[in-house]
């Protein structure tokens, strides 16, 4: 230190005291008033931004009151839906129930008169094949009562006898 004071020069303190002053102007106009304007800035947004988060605070709850609403509305809407649709469920039941039960009778009465309708071509079928059968016998039978000439001749005119001609 005491070579410094020794040393001492007044041009050469001037002149670092001129480029001192030079550098803090220099500095306070290229990186001060920059580095506040950002530090300005900076705090101007995070003020925004607070008050933003407030607004949104307040938002949010005003949101949760009305979904608080809407949800209770929304409960009581889903109850009417219940009891409407439980409703109209035992409505189309009774309504089902019924309509199967008068299918059920008008197909039984289809049944019915389909069964008569068949025991009726049954039994005209029945008929028809034992009159069919009738008819083979007897003409087998005929066949062979009538298989003698003379047999056929006194078959001919007792027929002839027995048919009266008006």
């Amino acid at each position: 230190m005491e070579k410094l004071i020794g040393e001492f020069s007044l041009g050469l303190f001037f002149w670092q005291s001129l480029i001192f002053i030079g550098l803090l102007f220099m500095l306070r106009k290229f990186a001060w008033k920059p580095i506040l304007d950002a530090v300005n800035d900076r705090e101007t947004s995070i003020k925004d931004a607070l008050a933003s988060a407030e607004a949104a605070r307040d938002e949010m709850k005003n949101l949760q009151s009305d979904n608080q609403r809407i949800l209770k509305e929304a409960r009581a809407e889903k109850e009417v839906l219940l009891k409407e649709a439980r409703a109209t469920r035992s409505e189309l039941i009774n309504g089902a129930k019924e309509e199967a039960q008068e299918e059920a009778q008008k197909i039984l009465s289809q049944a019915q008169d389909a069964i008569q309708s068949e025991k009726r071509a049954a039994v005209k079928e029945l008929r028809e094949q034992v009159g069919s059968i009738a008819m083979e016998i007897a003409e087998k039978v005929l066949q062979k009562e009538l298989e003698n000439k003379d047999r056929q001749l006194e078959l001919v005119d007792q027929l002839l006898q027995d048919t009266k001609l008006k």
